[in-house]
């Protein structure tokens, strides 16, 4: 698994726009003309966010004709998938180590001594209360 791109990858996507971007294109490849009309950005910016997904590895361009269209590569996304596998191991752990100190505490008799019962002055008619 390759994790030396992880970060630039992670930073490529953090920004809103590009994740925006990103989301629209995990239903297709769209040309930037699409991405400008559904994401309501300019094309500058659209053009600018596609040029660093592109830079990062996320995306890639095919001409054509005079338009480019732009789809997701499925490799870093698969490579950010096993990184981030790597934490859903690490919490399964000690998910299962939790559960297994809950049934043992579930299943061990309790020992902590039992509270004291409550006092009462309203119904003891010997009791004063307080002035």
């Amino acid at each position: 698994m390759e994790t030396t791109l992880v970060p630039e990858r992670l930073g490529a996507i953090a920004e809103p726009s590009r994740f925006r971007i990103v989301e629209l294109l995990r239903t297709g490849p769209r040309s930037v003309g699409e991405i400008v009309d559904v994401l309501q950005l300019g094309q500058p910016q659209v053009s600018r966010h596609l040029r660093i997904l592109n830079e990062s590895g996320l995306v890639e361009a095919r001409r054509q004709a005079q338009r480019r269209i732009y789809s997701l590569r499925p490799q870093p996304f698969q490579e950010l998938n096993a990184w981030l596998g790597t934490f859903a191991l690490v919490w399964e752990d000690r998910m299962d180590k939790l559960d297994a100190y809950l049934r043992g505490a579930q299943d061990a008799p309790d020992e902590r001594p039992a509270p004291p019962p409550p006092q009462s002055f309203c119904c003891n008619p010997s009791a004063t209360a307080p002035t």
